[in-house]
C-alpha cells in the first residue's frame, strides 16, 4: 500500500512539474487534448481558418494562431492593455502605464472575472490556454515580459478600437500633475502644426432596392495604423462563424461579418468622455474637493508602475487621488481635473463577442443594449435587406446647460451623468427610403441624405464632428446610384476624385489670374498652374497635379490652421477665403522646389512619391528609399480620398511612406450565402521571411480586392495548410 502511494504521488509530481516553458505536464495534456478539438485552414494567402467543435475551441485555435503570425504585436497589445510597457520599453512609458493603470486593476479584472458568467470564462480560459499552449510549442519564441498570461487579462482589452476613449487624457498634463515635471507643463502649452493623417474608417451598407441582385451590400474599410490588425475566420459547431479584421490579442472578429450579417466600426464625434474642475481645499495632510455644500476627500491610491532600467527593473511609486467623478489626471487654472469614461470590461468583452453570432438586425440590436461601444458608431447590413446605423453606444445624459466640450465645475451638483442615452435616444437610421448609409467619421447628420437624422433634435454632446472631405465623397459616389453590384461598390471604395482639391485648387488658380505679370511668381509658376488648369481633381500613380496639390496642400496647412482655429473656421474654408494671392501662390513655389529638391523636378508623378513600404517585422517601421517599395495611388484621407494612405517623409528619405490609412477593406453582399471580397495591408503575418509578409501589398496599392473564401467549399483548391494546434 505505502509502495502504491509511493508511486502515485511519483505520477502526481510527474504532471506538475513544469517543461522547459514552466507549463506542466497536466497543463500540457490538457491543452493538447483541446487542440485535438480545433482545426486550422490556411488558405493560399495565409489567412487562419480556424474551425472549433465549441466556441471555446474556436477562441483557443484563434489565438493560436495569431501568436503564429505575429506574438511580438499580441504581447505588445496586452503590455499596453494591462500598463505593462514600461518593462519592456524602459522609462520612457511610465506614464502611459499609470494612464492605463487608472482605469484597469488588476485585482478588480480577477474578481470581475471570478464573477463572470460561465460562457464568458469559458472563453477567457480558452484564451489564455491557447496562447500558454503556443508558448510551450514554441520556446524560441521569447516574450519580452508576459511568459504566462491569466484568463482575467482578456478583460483589459474589450474593445478593438486603436488607441479608444483613455487617448484623451494627455500625457504630458499626467506627468506634468504627478511627476512634478514643470518642463511637460511648458511642452504641453505648444501645438504642433504638423498635418495629421485624420483618423478612423469608412462604413457603407447599400439596401436592396439599390443592388443589382437585390441583395444588401457592406463596405468595411477600417483606417487604421498598418498591420494592427489580422485577419482570420472563426467558426464552431455552436453557431459561431466570423470572418474579418481582428484586433491581435483579441479572441473576436471586430470588423467583419458571418453567415447572415456584416458590421464596420467608424470613430464617433460624441462626446463621451468628460472632465470636471474639482476645487480643491487642504487641511493639512488632508486633501478635499468641494460638492455641493460639502467638502469630501479624495481618495487616495498607491500605483506602482514597474519599468526596464539597465539590464534590471525599477519601480516607481505613485499616490493617485479619484473624487467621485474619476481620477485626477491634471491641473488647470488652479482647479484639479478629474475624467470619466466607459469602463464596464464584462460588458465590453461581451458586446464585442456576442455582436459576432447576431444573425439580424433585431440580434445585433439587442447587443447594443449592453451599451459599452462607445468611441464607435457602426455600419450594419444583414441578409434579411436591412441596412443600420447605429451612433455611439455609450453617450451619457447630460444637462445641456453646460458646455461640455470643456471641464465642467465639480463643485455643481448638476454637472453629473444621468445614465446614457438609449438607442432610441440616439440619432440611428435603418433602412433609409434613399437606400443607402454612409459614415466616414463625420456628423451623422448626412449619414442618409436626406434621410438623416436632423441634427436639431439632439444635444450637442451627441456628435461634436462636423462633415468632412470624405463624407462629402462618399455622398457623391452613393447618391441616385440603383445598380452596385459587389464589383462597382469596390470601385466606389477606391473612387479617385479628391473634393477638397476641387474646393482649393480653383482658389489657387484664381489668385496666379489676378496676380500682375511683373510678379517673378508669375513665370515661375505658369507651367505648374497649366497642369492644376487641366487637372480633373483625381489621383492617380502617374499623376503629376497630384503631386503638385498634395505638397501645396501641406503647406498651406501648416500655415493657415492656427489662425483657423483661433477664428473656428474649418481649414479648408480658411485656406479658401482668409489666406491671400501672395500666400497661396509662394506656397505653390514652395511646393514645387521641395518636390524638385527630393526627386530632381517637380514635375514627379505622384506614385513615385507614394510608397508602401514594409522591411521588416517591427511594430514601428524603419523607411528606406534604396529598399524595395509599391507606388501607391490615393493620398491621405484629409484630401477627401475615401481609400485612404496616411503617408510622409522621413528622416533619411524623400520619398513618403504610408503607416496608417487603408488596413483592410472588404465588400461583402449578403444573400442566400455569402460572397465577399478583400485586402490586407501587406500580409497577414509578421515574420519577413514568410511568403505572406508583403504577398498582398500590389493588391492593397491597386484596389484589387481578392476572393474570401468564407464557405467550405470556397476553400477547396486554395488550401495551403491544415494542421491542429501545437502540431
Amino acid at each position: 500500500m505505502k509502495r502504491f502511494l509511493f508511486l502515485a504521488a511519483l505520477a502526481v509530481a510527474a504532471c506538475a512539474r513544469p517543461d522547459a516553458s514552466g507549463a506542466s505536464k497536466a497543463d500540457l495534456a490538457r491543452w493538447e487534448q483541446q487542440a485535438q478539438n480545433v482545426t486550422i485552414t490556411r488558405d493560399d494567402w495565409g489567412i487562419p481558418h480556424v474551425h472549433g467543435k465549441t466556441d471555446a475551441d474556436a477562441v483557443f485555435g484563434l489565438i493560436y494562431a495569431q501568436a503564429e503570425d505575429d506574438f511580438n504585436r499580441v504581447e505588445t497589445n496586452y503590455l499596453y492593455s494591462l500598463g505593462r510597457l514600461a518593462e519592456a520599453e524602459g522609462e520612457s512609458q511610465i506614464y502611459r502605464d499609470l494612464r492605463q493603470r487608472l482605469f484597469i486593476n488588476p485585482d478588480t479584472l480577477k474578481v470581475l472575472y471570478d464573477g463572470a458568467e460561465p460562457w464568458l470564462k469559458s472563453l477567457m480560459n480558452a484564451w489564455a490556454d491557447g496562447l500558454n499552449f503556443y508558448l510551450a510549442r514554441h520556446p524560441e519564441v521569447k516574450p519580452r515580459v508576459i511568459t504566462h498570461f491569466e484568463p482575467w487579462m482578456a478583460l483589459s482589452f474589450s474593445e478593438g478600437s486603436i488607441g479608444g476613449d483613455i487617448e484623451d487624457i494627455s500625457l504630458r498634463d499626467l506627468k506634468a500633475f504627478y511627476g512634478g515635471d514643470s518642463a511637460a507643463k511648458q511642452v504641453s502649452a505648444v501645438i504642433d502644426r504638423t498635418p495629421r493623417e485624420p483618423s478612423g474608417s469608412n462604413g457603407f451598407a447599400i439596401a436592396p432596392s439599390n443592388t443589382t441582385n437585390k441583395h444588401a451590400l457592406l463596405l468595411i474599410n477600417p483606417h487604421t495604423s498598418f498591420f494592427f490588425r489580422e485577419e482570420a475566420q472563426a467558426s464552431s459547431d455552436e453557431g459561431l462563424n466570423a470572418y474579418g479584421a481582428i484586433t491581435w490579442g483579441q479572441f473576436f472578429i471586430y470588423q467583419g461579418f458571418n453567415n447572415t450579417a456584416g458590421w464596420m466600426h467608424t470613430s464617433s464625434g460624441a462626446d463621451v468622455v468628460d472632465e470636471w474642475a474639482e476645487s480643491i481645499v487642504k487641511h493639512g495632510d488632508s486633501v478635499y474637493y468641494e460638492y455641493g455644500s460639502e467638502q469630501r476627500p479624495l481618495r487616495t491610491e498607491k500605483i506602482s508602475i514597474t519599468y526596464k532600467s539597465g539590464t534590471g527593473s525599477a519601480t516607481k511609486d505613485f499616490s493617485i487621488y479619484r473624487s467621485h467623478h474619476g481620477p485626477i489626471v491634471r491641473e488647470h487654472d488652479g482647479k484639479w481635473i478629474s475624467v470619466n469614461l466607459m469602463n464596464e470590461p464584462v460588458k465590453a468583452l461581451t458586446q464585442s463577442y456576442t455582436r459576432t453570432k447576431a444573425k439580424n438586425y433585431d440580434e445585433f440590436r439587442k447587443t447594443m443594449e449592453l451599451h459599452t461601444n462607445s468611441s464607435n458608431n457602426t455600419i450594419f447590413a444583414d441578409a434579411e435587406g436591412n441596412i443600420a446605423y447605429f451612433h455611439a453606444n455609450h453617450v451619457p445624459k447630460r444637462s445641456t446647460r453646460f458646455d461640455w466640450t470643456k471641464p465642467v465645475a465639480g463643485n455643481d451638483t448638476m454637472t453629473e451623468w444621468h445614465g446614457v442615452h438609449s438607442i432610441d435616444e440616439s440619432p440611428n437610421v435603418k433602412n433609409p427610403p434613399v437606400g443607402w448609409i454612409q459614415n466616414t467619421n463625420n456628423w451623422p447628420y448626412t449619414v442618409s441624405g436626406p434621410n438623416s437624422p436632423k441634427k436639431a433634435d439632439y444635444p450637442p454632446y451627441m456628435d461634436e464632428y462636423l462633415e468632412n472631405p470624405r463624407g462629402v465623397h462618399a455622398i457623391r459616389v452613393l447618391k441616385d446610384k440603383k445598380d452596385f453590384t459587389l464589383e462597382s461598390l469596390m470601385a466606389a471604395a477606391f473612387d479617385s476624385f479628391l473634393p477638397a482639391f476641387a474646393d482649393l485648387i480653383p482658389s489657387l488658380l484664381k489668385a496666379y489670374d489676378q496676380t500682375a505679370a511683373s510678379d517673378p511668381l508669375k513665370a515661375k509658376l505658369a507651367d505648374q498652374v497649366k497642369e492644376l488648369r487641366g487637372w480633373d481633381y483625381r489621383w492617380s500613380a502617374t499623376s503629376v497635379p497630384t503631386s503638385l496639390a498634395v505638397f501645396w496642400g501641406e503647406v498651406m496647412w501648416r500655415e493657415a490652421s492656427a489662425d483657423a482655429e483661433s477664428e473656428d473656421m474649418p481649414v479648408y474654408d480658411f485656406i479658401v477665403q482668409k489666406t491671400t494671392p501672395a500666400q497661396k501662390l509662394q506656397a505653390l513655389a514652395t511646393a514645387s522646389d521641395s518636390i524638385a529638391s527630393g526627386f530632381g523636378t517637380w514635375k514627379t508623378a505622384w506614385g513615385e512619391i507614394n510608397r508602401f513600404q514594409r522591411l521588416t517585422g517591427d511594430i514601428v517601421q524603419p523607411f528606406n528609399d534604396s529598399g524595395p517599395s509599391t507606388p501607391v495611388p490615393f493620398t491621405s484621407a484629409r484630401w477627401g480620398s475615401l481609400a485612404s494612405f496616411g503617408a510622409r517623409a522621413y528622416p533619411g528619405t524623400n520619398k513618403w511612406y504610408g503607416t496608417s490609412g487603408n488596413s483592410f477593406v472588404s465588400v461583402v453582399e449578403f444573400g442566400d450565402s455569402v460572397r465577399a471580397m478583400a485586402v490586407t495591408a501587406g500580409g497577414v503575418n509578421g515574420d519577413p521571411k514568410s511568403k505572406h509578409f508583403n504577398d498582398q501589398a500590389e493588391r492593397y496599392a491597386n484596389g484589387k480586392l481578392r476572393e474570401v473564401y468564407f464557405h467550405r467549399s470556397q476553400l477547396q483548391g486554395h488550401v495551403e495548410r491544415e494542421y491542429k494546434p501545437g502540431q
